[in-house]
């Protein structure tokens, strides 16, 4: 069947389920794709499309780390496994058991995953579920909040860690390497002025390489109810995690059957962080 106007079942927001893919859509163009495939190191999103050029404002593979997959959640070293990097498997992977999709509005739709972190010799450090609320403000702001469950299966030490649980690689015309600015909410500006500070958000934004007459830009927020602080990791590359686990002095520890509960709140914007409001959207946000 041809069809002459968009169908009205593909306008706003939709969702669709492929085995252990989740694509999300915005008025029938790409928004962004949960992948899970067995084979992978870790579930990730990506490509997270910008609100204005439709262009990914995370990186896939980028030189010259290209384990960085665009939104994850991963940990190296944890319990002598790396659940972070390229490399065999058995060295450690973050497998999906479990992935559904729902649809809540015209403007909101969730992805709920459970996951388990395995590797060689029988261990397994953490099981997870995950929920994801996919949604669309207006045309110019979208954003992933983010409800991560983690249930120690064993008891869990992390010694200082550069590469800790959630984080983002950011496509590389809005690192500034290539122009773009990286910045937080506490006004400090590239790695030199966010690196190890604590904040609310940290992002990058800048004109896109291929329409440099659009800006756009990717941020981080971290609810004031999680059980760390957001000591943010950052580069001027591209790479960014709201953890605290490079800047520890003593290894983190967590026995056996605790849980550890983390929200997140991934914005993709138009224009800089101050015309896209990301203060009154974090404001609006901790709230919950």
């Amino acid at each position: 069947m041809d069809f002459d106007k968009m169908p009205a079942e593909a306008e706003k927001l939709t969702v669709y389920q492929n085995h252990d893919q989740v694509f999300v859509r915005w008025n029938n163009l790409p928004l962004t794709v949960y992948r899970a495939q067995p084979g992978l190191k870790y579930p990730y999103f990506s490509p997270l499309s910008g609100p204005t050029s439709g262009l990914s404002v995370t990186s896939e593979s980028g030189f010259s780390y290209p384990h960085h997959r665009g939104l994850w959640l991963g940990c190296e070293p944890l319990n002598s496994g790396d659940y972070w990097r390229d490399g065999p498997l058995a060295d450690g992977q973050i497998q999906t058991t479990d992935l559904k999709t729902e649809q809540l509005s015209e403007t909101a739709v969730v992805v709920k995953t459970a996951c388990t972190w395995v590797r060689s010799e029988g261990h397994n450090p953490f099981n997870d579920e995950r929920r994801f609320t996919i949604s669309v403000a207006n045309d110019d702001l979208w954003s992933i909040d983010c409800e991560l469950t983690l249930h120690a299966q064993e008891d869990i030490e992390i010694e200082n860690a550069k590469h800790s649980f959630f984080a983002i690689r950011t496509e590389s015309d809005l690192s500034p390497l290539y122009g773009g600015v990286l910045e937080n909410s506490e006004g400090g500006r590239f790695a030199e002025g966010t690196q190890g500070v604590e904040a609310k958000w940290c992002g990058y934004h800048g004109k896109r390489a291929m329409r440099p007459d659009v800006t756009e830009g990717i941020c981080v927020m971290a609810h004031p109810g999680n059980s760390f602080r957001p000591v943010f990791f950052t580069r001027d590359y591209g790479h960014l995690s709201p953890s605290p686990f490079n800047f520890i002095k003593e290894p983190w520890r967590m026995a056996k059957d605790e849980i550890l509960r983390l929200r997140y709140l991934v914005v993709v914007h138009a224009g800089d962080p101050k015309e896209a409001g990301l203060d009154t959207v974090f404001d609006q946000w901790a709230q919950d």
